[in-house]
């Protein structure tokens, strides 16, 4: 018994090893947002969830400066798409004219925009076996 539980207890720390090398984080930082109001929103996708309601991690954060910072954590290697908007007042949703215009600012990971929403093959990233660190632009 006491050699299984040991079996046991080596097994699950060799998984979690195993597991804990191949999650890396995402350090994403936007340093021109409009003003101090309200939060940016933040979007980790894959190509199945890109401009979808229910993105794989989500993520909020309060502006100082013109600048925010987050960290999505545990992201399996693979390749994704970040999306962020400026929710200046704070209704926890991006607001459009009635055109369809964004009235609220957005961007995309790569900072690629091109006239109407991003697209997932321009914005796309690679996760390996290294952290990433972005810079989104608004």
């Amino acid at each position: 018994m006491k050699v299984l539980i040991t079996l046991l207890i080596a097994l699950t720390t060799t998984t979690f090893s195993l597991f804990s090398q191949n999650a890396q984080t995402i350090t994403v930082t936007i340093s021109n947002v409009s003003s101090n109001e309200g939060t940016v929103k933040f979007g980790l996708h894959n190509k199945e969830t890109f401009m979808k309601m229910n993105p794989l991690q989500v993520a909020e954060s309060t502006i100082e400066n013109g600048k925010c910072k987050i960290v999505f954590k545990n992201v399996p290697a693979g390749e994704y798409a970040i999306t962020c908007f400026h929710d200046k007042n704070n209704n926890g949703k991006m607001d459009f004219q009635s055109n369809g215009m964004p009235l609220e600012a957005y961007g995309a990971s790569n900072n690629v925009m091109n006239f109407g929403p991003p697209q997932y093959d321009d914005a796309k990233f690679t996760i390996t076996d290294k952290d990433v660190s972005l810079d989104i632009k608004l």
